[in-house]
């Protein structure tokens, strides 16, 4: 049996080797939607329940569009977790967001192809609304979090996600910062829209790891420039995890938890079963007794 996490983390399998996380153990939690991308940590911080999941799979070894997010953001569901921070790296397309800091964005573009970004499909239409799709509550919390850490903070600023997993080219790179974007990553897409739909509160802390390709003076993206940043980060990373932990309240009073209050448009006598069966979960308490 495990207690209800109080947080789920989504990011670096390293985040979780952290001083004080007590009683560590991986659970494997299959999925309607296949495996996540590894088997879940869960432990006690600070007293607190939490729990850790690889993005990217024990050692790295799937690609921003091999993820299966929705089995991902569903096992997390399925144990209780009711926030979400997903830890990310991202590059920067402004000046004032430099690398080695921290951008917890508000707004965030999908220019990503190949992902499926909803798990409501086969004879289930539900339309969630996503104008503001990272949980402000939470956004507030994990800020005062990083800067408590003693992190360099910028909170606000439009994420664009792409596929990958090659880095942008100058033109891309240059037509972004002209559509007003703050950075650029390879995760963020569909991780908040799910965790929308799982009526789950979401937020990103990115941490800015270089300056993409349009910078003319600075150090371009490359693998070992994210690396050699992420490394860096890693304490900062686990120390406003902690911080975090400690701050949150007992209960959400945000509207996330009910964001599917009024998005289920198919009338409940015409879903099918197989699709019910998978989504259950997510939509059970708004289907009539």
């Amino acid at each position: 049996m495990v207690d209800k996490p109080v947080l789920g983390i989504i990011g670096g399998s390293g985040l979780y080797q952290m001083p004080g996380l007590k009683g560590a153990r991986s659970i494997d939690i299959p999925t309607p939607f296949g495996n996540p991308s590894s088997p879940i940590v869960v432990g006690k911080l600070n007293g607190k329940s939490i729990a850790f999941l690889a993005r990217h799979g024990i050692g790295h070894y799937l690609s921003p569009s091999e993820v299966n997010y929705r089995a991902n953001i569903y096992a997390l569901k399925s144990l209780g977790v009711e926030r979400i921070v997903s830890i990310s790296a991202c590059g920067s397309l402004r000046d004032d967001f430099a690398p080695g800091q921290i951008v917890i964005p508000d707004q965030i573009v999908d220019f990503t192809r190949r992902r499926v970004p909803t798990f409501f499909e086969n004879g289930l239409v539900v339309h969630v609304g996503v104008a503001d799709p990272f949980c402000g509550d939470l956004s507030s919390l994990l800020g005062q979090a990083v800067l408590k850490s003693g992190g360099t903070c910028h909170r606000g600023g439009t994420a664009l996600t792409i596929d990958g997993p090659r880095f942008s080219t100058k033109g891309e790179s240059n037509l972004f910062r002209s559509w007003g974007m703050s950075i650029i990553g390879m995760t963020m897409c569909p991780e908040a829209f799910l965790a929308r739909e799982a009526e789950i509160c979401f937020s990103v802390m990115a941490h800015v790891t270089d300056y993409d390709v349009w910078h003319l003076t600075e150090e371009q993206v490359s693998v070992d420039v994210v690396n050699r940043t992420l490394q860096k980060n890693t304490d900062l990373a686990q120390q406003a995890i902690q911080e975090l932990v400690q701050t949150l309240p007992d209960e959400c009073h945000c509207d996330c938890s009910r964001a599917l209050e009024n998005a289920v448009i198919t009338s409940p006598e015409c879903i099918p079963p197989d699709t019910l069966k998978k989504v259950e979960l997510l939509i059970k308490k708004y289907l009539p007794s």
